[in-house]
């Protein structure tokens, strides 16, 4: 049909991060952000995980534009791994485009992409899509929602926002925009769902900001603050409360840094002069006159704070003298680096406040009402929830119904499932390639599910190499077989073990040669299976095991 309008989310539903949505209509393609995820506690060597492109890169001469909502990670991360493989103009808010820039920069690719600044209220054409950007607050400046007006009607994408009356840079949520596209008649909307289990509104930044001054008035402890990087709000806060009390401010930590020099260049922090002071010649300064500002808020363990804590940082190290602030939440999935690196400062003697103890943090996503509000003004006639696990999707799958939208007219999306929209009629379609690409080191997608599973069986139960020299002439053995263990049993102390396991290999071995068996192939599969057998019975694990045959 000409007139439908494809929705393919690649990311971002039943999972928390690798945001990205696509719209297509005829010949035309927009991508609406790129965005990386965490790895999972069993990804071993994991660095980062971003979507699967394959449908995208198939379909490139199509793709008209990569549309950011806002510059958090989740969002942008995996944008040089997509440029790599695609070339096309990307358009964001300033700051959103001045954090682009420094990455791709890192990854050598600024100089090939063509980056589109705009600001919230103005559009941009792309192919068949008009594409307007809407102010929305959220943990970082410049987050906007997006007004897609596509040939058959408007859609609504809130990206990532919360309502806040009282932001600590600009204006608050352009509600009175989202009710006049409501007026005029919303085709279909996509809402974040992250806060949608949390009943009432979330609270206004402004309410740590009360926090941190309690916390520095009168402290004549050195004072540690870790936040997100890039909430450059909170930055701007933490410094506020050290002008005020007279303390020097330190930052440490490269994304840290970085983010701070660009949200100075564009205007979004203010630093009074003298503040900050280089990391070198912070030691030198009274520990009560001090405020460092970290990276490290989810224990990251190659992190500043981390490095603190663990007395690896090359100028701060944890002292009794220390008041560690962590003013941010865990992202699902990190909660026991998170632990891991408290119980550390504590143990330093360092006091820590952190945000199960005090108002230290508050959510950039909107909760019960506020989402109430959104489908209130907006009125869209279908609605597809999205940016959450599947519980999140479901739970506001029910708000939406509450707020009046018919159940027929909603529908819950998967990761590479096509929602096909038409002027009447909302339902999912066939799927494309959609998934996980994890990246390790400077590899990309090199490392699969197989290779996965491999590390986890390694990191569960080690690995046995048996070594078996066997001659040339009638395959018999001639040395060994010798058994090498790594992450299994420790060898002196399992030699009864390991004797027997030298028994079953050498029966193997016997059982092939009588019947003269000499396909090298054959002879390590029996070696594989007797052993596995045998060491499940006895031990009840399952290492890998790894024969090793060489001739003479």
């Amino acid at each position: 049909m000409a007139n439908k309008l494809k929705i393919i989310p690649l990311g971002g539903l039943d999972e928390i991060g690798k945001n990205i949505t696509v719209f297509e209509y005829g010949k035309d393609i927009i991508v609406v952000d790129a965005g990386m995820g965490f790895p999972d506690e069993d990804m071993y060597g994991i660095d980062v995980v971003i979507p699967n492109i394959s449908y995208l890169v198939q379909n490139k001469k199509r793709i008209r534009a990569i549309v950011l909502t806002h510059g958090h990670e989740d969002h942008i991360g995996a944008l040089p791994y997509i440029l790599r493989e695609i070339n096309v103009p990307i358009y964001a808010t300033r700051l959103t485009a001045g954090l682009v820039e420094l990455k791709l920069a890192e990854h050598r690719l600024l100089d090939k992409t063509k980056i589109v600044t705009l600001e919230a209220g103005e559009s941009f054409h792309a192919g068949c899509f008009e594409v307007e950007f809407i102010r929305v607050n959220h943990s970082i400046p410049d987050a906007v929602a997006l007004a897609i007006t596509t040939p058959i009607g408007k859609v609504i994408h809130t990206g990532d926002f919360k309502i806040d009356v009282t932001p600590i840079h600009g204006e608050m949520t352009d509600l009175a925009r989202l009710g006049e596209l409501g007026k005029e008649g919303v085709l279909c909307m996509l809402c974040d769902s992250t806060n949608v289990e949390r009943p009432g509104y979330s609270d206004s930044e402004r309410k740590v900001g009360a926090r941190f001054d309690e916390l520095f008035k009168g402290c004549d402890k050195r004072i540690i603050v870790t936040t997100f990087a890039s909430n450059v709000h909170r930055l701007q806060q933490i410094i506020n409360a050290a002008y005020k009390y007279k303390r020097k401010v330190g930052i440490t930590g490269r994304s840290m840094e970085n983010v701070m020099r660009v949200a100075q260049d564009l205007g979004y922090i203010k630093v009074p002069d003298g503040v900050i002071v280089d990391m070198n010649k912070i030691n030198g300064l009274p520990k009560n006159k001090v405020a460092i500002i970290t990276t490290g808020s989810q224990g990251e363990a190659m992190s500043a704070l981390y490095r603190m804590a663990f007395s690896g940082h090359r100028q701060i190290e944890i002292t009794e003298g220390d008041r560690v602030i962590i003013s941010a939440s865990a992202i699902p999935g990190n909660e026991r680096t998170i632990t891991k690196v408290i119980d550390e400062l504590f143990s330093k003697g360092a006091e820590v406040i952190y945000e199960r103890m005090s108002q230290l943090h508050v959510s950039g996503h909107a909760c019960q009402e506020e989402l109430k509000l959104i489908h209130a003004l907006v009125k869209p006639k279908f609605f597809v929830p999205v940016h959450g696990e599947h519980r999140h999707l479901c739970k506001h799958a029910a708000l939406a119904q509450m707020m009046g939208t018919d159940p027929a007219n909603i529908v819950l999306g998967e990761n590479g499932r096509i929602i096909e929209v038409t002027p009447r009629k909302i339902k999912l379609g066939g799927a494309v390639t959609a998934g996980k690409v994890f990246v390790d080191g400077m590899g990309v997608g090199d490392v699969g599910s197989v290779v996965l599973r491999d590390r986890q069986l390694l990191a569960q139960d080690g690995m046995i190499v048996v070594v078996m020299t066997l001659s040339a002439e009638d395959n018999s053995l001639i040395s060994g077989p010798d058994i090498i263990s790594r992450g299994f049993v420790y060898v002196k102390e399992s030699e009864s073990l390991m004797d027997e396991m030298r028994r079953v290999t050498l029966e193997s071995l016997e059982s092939c040669h009588a019947q003269k068996i000499s396909d090298w192939a054959t002879i390590k599969s029996r070696v594989k299976t007797n052993l596995s057998g045998y060491l499940y019975k006895t031990t009840k694990r399952s290492p890998m095991i790894i024969p090793v045959i060489t001739e003479v």
